[in-house]
């Protein structure tokens, strides 16, 4: 009797044994994921010199937070850890492994700046671990073939570098051009799109100056560019220069025909610290509603947007376009969550990704959806024109991109 119930408990054993196994091989939940939470990442720069996107990750942690309250996505709660890597390069990489190996995230969202990203593409790629909606529209992100962990989300900045070049030649093509922007991989990106644009007439570009992030100002740079006798101004800086350049630019009297790269488009962070009215003019580009837009005071995707900032982040600056991008961000890693339903598996994490069909979100531009494949790793591909009316930006011209 005795060995009959041995063997019967080792049977049971062997049955557990095997039930489990078979659980795992099923891999039902990943690294951080389980019946009760989903472990998400993140890095951005809450101090330094690009501090002013620190606004993305504060509206990141609002987001899930208010997803939390409403019951989670799922039934799970999402334990959301945005980590300040200073826009720092080798503190991105060890925040990056923090992340993946001691806090075991299920996968990185919107960690921002291409040269922080840049130091943790490979590392990202060989863990199998997703690095989502990466906040920057260097070129490289869209690479499923060689980097298929790896996905961006805003528009590619060598098309946005091309949509200017192309305004450049339609409205004046015999412009000389001065282009200052950031000595990295993201400042190469769109001077790389406004040489292609320009095509066989790229030697409008009468001169180029770079800065360092270590920089602390851009003033030689403006008078080098401003004595080229350039008309026409490409600024390719982040925040705190692009204020700098702007300001810059009206102490020294020089009015060329202003573009701004589209990452310092902030009201809050940028024109109104650049002085409103110094920047009268300045051309750049959006995928989103600008916040301070009165064209949108009564759209419903804005007002749902506006009683979601009061609700989540009270006393926050309703004009600043970071907690906008931050908002559209974390959207989009809510959807894909959801997309993954009990498959909390990296690898369901990316295909998910890879699959959204015509995501909407309230503060994207009329005619802007979220649309992803296997092979296509940009999930915005369309943006507009819009120039600063010292108050504003006012949009003009179509939606450019595919319909």
């Amino acid at each position: 009797m005795n060995r009959k119930l041995k063997l019967l408990s080792l049977a049971a054993s062997l049955a557990l044994s095997l039930s489990g196994t078979h659980a795992l091989a099923a891999g039902k939940y990943g690294p951080g994921a389980n019946d009760k939470e989903v472990k998400v990442g993140n890095m951005v720069p809450y101090s330094g010199g690009a501090s002013a996107y620190g606004n993305i990750g504060k509206a990141l942690t609002a987001y899930f937070k208010g997803i939390n309250e409403a019951g989670g996505i799922n039934g799970r709660q999402i334990n959301f850890i945005s980590l300040d890597d200073a826009y720092s390069p080798p503190k991105t990489v060890e925040q990056a492994r923090k992340l993946v190996e001691q806090e075991q995230v299920l996968f990185i969202t919107a960690p921002l700046g291409t040269p922080p990203n840049s130091a943790i593409h490979k590392y990202m790629n060989q863990k199998k671990v997703p690095q989502l909606f990466v906040n920057t529209g260097a070129h490289k992100w869209g690479d499923p073939k060689n980097f298929p962990w790896t996905m961006g989300l805003q528009p590619d900045y060598q098309v946005e570098g091309k949509i200017y070049a192309d305004h450049i030649l339609k409205n004046n093509p015999n412009a000389k051009i001065a282009i200052l922007y950031q000595n990295d991989d993201y400042g190469k990106d769109y001077v790389k799109g406004m040489e292609d644009g320009l095509g066989a007439k790229k030697g409008m570009i009468v001169s180029k100056a770079s800065y360092e992030t270590t920089d602390p100002t851009v003033s030689n740079q403006m008078v080098t560019l401003k004595s080229s006798g350039a008309d026409t101004f490409f600024n390719v800086t982040t925040p705190k220069w692009a204020a700098q350049a702007i300001k810059i630019a009206a102490e020294l009297g020089w009015k060329p025909t202003h573009y701004l790269n589209s990452v310092s488009s902030s009201v809050g962070s940028v024109m109104i610290p650049a002085g409103a009215e110094n920047g009268i003019g300045v051309i750049s580009s959006n995928y989103f509603k600008d916040p301070a837009d009165p064209l949108w005071a009564n759209d419903k995707g804005f007002l749902e947007y506006k009683a979601w900032l009061e609700k989540n982040m009270p006393g926050a600056n309703i004009t600043e376009g970071f907690y906008v991008s931050g908002y559209i961000h974390a959207a989009a890693t809510a959807q894909v969550i959801r997309q993954a339903g009990d498959d909390l598996t990296r690898a369901n994490i990316m295909k998910q990704a890879a699959n959204l069909k015509n995501f909407e979100n309230g503060m994207l531009l009329p005619g802007v959806k979220l649309n992803t494949s296997p092979t296509d790793f940009y999930p915005v591909e369309n943006k507009q024109l819009m120039k600063w009316n010292g108050k504003s930006w006012e949009m003009f011209g179509e939606v450019l991109g595919p319909k």
